[in-house]
């Protein structure tokens, strides 16, 4: 239907509403026709004058405003962006509550003018039995995504604008608000309807996984690079097995409606049972697994269980969970994951450690870790930083020394550091940087387990676990000649790569584990907004970089204050997250694609840069298959 002979159209259903009090059938689309029917009985009309009540006084906008602060945080961020793809385009980005109450807004300035003279302001009601048809009210009542354009507007008023919105559903199914773009009708674009639903998509799924941290989780998709992805189905699971939350996009892939959650099985939507489920995830250490419909169809699912209790009876795996010092530093990352199972296989036995990573990463947390793991753990537990020690004090700190045996020792001689390991387990942190002299001396303590002090002195016998650690490539330098290839094939009896706090997939949980040990008295939480940016961060510092800033967040809340948001940073990290944000808004938010390829090839474009590179992330940011991605990207 062309232009003319649509507005024709609706002039004429207008008409026959109006005199008739309902639409003629297949004149306009049957949605519109259906909104405007309420609107008439709601006592509306495409003339009439509005009253002053739809705008909530002060008090009660801060009460709204409260009352949805999840939905508030978790869609800010998201507004930002799709605002960034529609800006200069005469044009606004609105959230709403589930009441059509305007929570939040951007927009460019010339638009915002015209739109505070309809009142699309922060505060205003835009239910139907106030407004008539409009994208907001209209999608809620449909509880599906709306387009609204011209006079398709119930009120003469608002005949200017064109309207998209899209409903923002919560983990149980219920309605919680609604995300809309409005813009001069002269400025109407194809994609904007796929935008906010895209959007609105993006933001349940954040509301999801925020909601239902103590349940299991499944993350889902026919291809297992999709799951991460905008397009990924959700499910939240009881202990018991039982389907209790989910985004649209899982309910749609398991064949639920919102009316099944809490009432559905899970070994009735899958071919499998929790335990089954959950043996098998244990068994593939965090890697998608296949499950399968009743219908023989087959998906991918990821299993999180941030701080769900997995203590279930008929699963095997569970009840064989270790329980120690190792298990606790284990919050889910992958990488992490593999050098606490590999460490723990050692601990114990005659073999030595040695752990590789970053400045920062939790070497020595891990190291005693290990410790406390193994049968040693009530013996000593004896940490030496090679780089921190003066060379000229190190033998002496190492290996002791008698009576006398230089100007300064102390009277009674010092036993030295690695007789005080004896028992336990000696962790020798940043051994690369311990001098050639000494490696030497280390090298043969090692291979006759005995240890003489300086100045003489009977050989002592020492026995204890070795852990080595460094953030240097030790093959490298024994190559170079700078370290022992001697001791460095003695030490590496075992090596474990701990993962940069920039390559973990847990950041969430670490931080929430870090605010616990630094809060004990308190339950302090990020603002999700920030929380999203710092997980982008570089943090060159690791962890130990991290605890820190969250340590001086922490000390900068108020009393009653229970989130740390951006007011609460240093100001040099606050500007360094600014600086990173800016440059890449600027990247991404190039006015809206003309056409699906050019949108399509805009997307591609987007997530390899995010990716740096890496086609299996890119994939797995888009929703679709490598090979797909290989596909387009040849086109």
């Amino acid at each position: 239907m062309n232009m003319t002979s649509s507005a024709l159209a609706l002039r004429q259903a207008r008409s026959h509403l109006l005199e008739y009090g309902d639409c003629l059938p297949g004149m306009i689309d049957e949605r519109i026709a259906r909104s405007w029917r309420r609107s008439l009985a709601s006592g509306l009309l495409p003339t009439g004058r509005l009253s002053d009540t739809e705008h909530s006084s002060g008090n009660n906008l801060r009460q709204a405003l409260a009352c949805n602060h999840d939905l508030i945080a978790h869609s800010r961020p998201v507004m930002e962006y799709l605002y960034e793809q529609v800006r200069h385009s005469h044009s606004m980005v609105i959230l709403a509550d589930k009441r059509a109450t305007l929570m939040h807004t951007l927009g460019d300035v010339d638009f915002l003018t015209k739109a505070e003279r309809v009142a699309l302001s922060s505060g205003s009601s835009w239910q139907e039995q106030h407004r008539g048809t409009n994208a907001i009210g209209t999608s809620l009542a449909e509880a599906s995504p709306v387009e609204v354009h011209g006079s398709e507007h119930f009120l003469e008023r608002n005949g200017f604008l064109t309207c998209s919105a899209a409903p923002i559903m919560a983990a149980d199914g219920t309605l919680m608000g609604v995300i809309d773009i409005s813009g001069d009708q002269r400025s109407r674009h194809p994609h904007t309807l796929g935008l906010v639903s895209m959007a609105a998509r993006m933001i349940e799924n954040r509301l999801v996984v925020a909601s239902c941290r103590r349940h299991i989780r499944l993350h889902l998709h026919a291809h297992p690079e999709g799951i991460g992805s905008v397009a990924e189905g959700i499910i939240a699971l009881s202990e018991d097995g039982w389907i209790v939350g989910a985004n649209r996009t899982g309910l749609s892939m398991l064949r639920l409606t919102p009316a099944d959650l809490g009432a559905t099985p899970l070994s009735r939507a899958l071919d499998m049972r929790l335990d089954d489920l959950l043996a098998r995830n244990k068994r593939q250490s965090g890697q998608p697994v296949q499950v399968h419909l009743h219908d023989g169809s087959m998906l991918f699912a990821l299993v999180h269980a941030d701080e769900a209790s997995l203590t279930i009876s008929s699963s095997p795996s569970a009840q064989n969970s270790p329980d120690d010092a190792l298990a606790k530093l284990d919050i889910g990352d992958p990488l992490w994951h593999s050098a606490t199972d590999k460490a723990r296989r050692v601990a114990g036995k005659p073999i030595p450690l040695l752990i590789h990573g970053e400045s920062g990463v939790g070497k020595e947390l891990f190291a005693r870790a290990v410790h406390e793991s193994g049968p040693r753990s009530k013996a000593p537990f004896v940490a030496i930083n090679c780089a921190a020690l003066p060379e000229n004090l190190i033998e002496a700190e190492l290996f002791g020394y008698s009576a006398g045996a230089f100007t300064g020792a102390k009277r009674e001689g010092c036993i030295g550091r690695l007789r005080e390991a004896h028992g336990g387990t000696l962790f020798l942190d940043e051994i690369g940087d311990m001098p050639l002299s000494m490696q030497t001396r280390l090298l043969r303590v090692l291979q006759e387990r005995q240890v003489t002090p300086l100045g003489g002195g009977k050989p002592v016998d020492v026995d204890f676990a070795l852990i080595c650690a460094t953030h240097r490539k030790l093959r490298d330098e024994a190559d170079k000649g700078v370290f022992r290839s001697d001791l460095y094939y003695r030490i590496n009896g075992l090596t474990v790569n701990l993962p940069a706090l920039r390559e973990r997939n847990d950041f969430q949980a670490l931080t929430e584990s870090i605010l616990a040990c630094l809060n004990p008295e308190r339950h302090i939480f990020l603002a999700p907004e920030l929380l999203a940016q710092l997980s982008q961060h570089p943090w060159p510092g690791n962890i130990r970089q991290y605890s820190s800033m969250l340590r001086t967040a922490s000390a900068m809340l108020n009393p009653h204050e229970n989130c740390i948001d951006w007011a609460h940073l240093p100001d040099d990290l606050a500007e360094e997250l600014t600086a990173i944000q800016q440059p890449a808004l600027q990247e991404i938010t190039a006015a809206i694609p003309q056409n699906l390829k050019e949108l399509s090839r805009t997307a591609i474009q987007h997530a390899l840069e995010s990716s740096h590179g890496n086609i299996s992330a890119a994939a797995r940011r888009l929703g679709i298959s490598r090979q797909t991605l290989y596909r387009k990207l040849g086109q």
